[in-house]
């Protein structure tokens, strides 16, 4: 699997479902356990762009074989669309075991659900 240039070995991509349209302006933070301590360590912060995409998670050197997750505040972003929303935030975790691999981490959220897969 080969990554967009520039992007990183991991990327996201946020869909609001309900309406139709990239999740634009979604903070966001990524972590990695820390096998050791069993406890998260914070990795990077970001937002999604107008396309609800976040590029630039992490570089290729950073990105070793461990587990990770992807922390999304979506209740502040439906909060931020003067909606309310059941989840105030979505944790996705996954592991890496060749990190060689680019990885896509997709998110389609709607107010009171939400989905994810591993991307291409």
């Amino acid at each position: 699997m080969g990554s967009v240039k520039g992007s990183g070995p991991l990327t996201t991509h946020v869909l609001n479902t309900g309406d139709g349209v990239p999740a634009a302006r979604m903070a966001l933070s990524l972590h990695r356990l820390d096998p050791r301590m069993t406890i998260w360590s914070l990795v990077t912060v970001g937002n999604t762009n107008e396309d609800g995409r976040c590029p630039g998670l992490i570089t290729s050197d950073a990105f070793t074989p461990g587990m990770y997750k992807i922390r999304f505040e979506t209740g502040q972003y439906w909060e931020s669309l003067g909606q309310s929303s059941f989840y105030p935030y979505v944790e996705i975790v996954f592991t890496v075991s060749d990190a060689d691999q680019s990885f896509h981490v997709p998110l389609l959220v709607s107010r009171y659900s939400y989905s994810t897969y591993r991307g291409s």
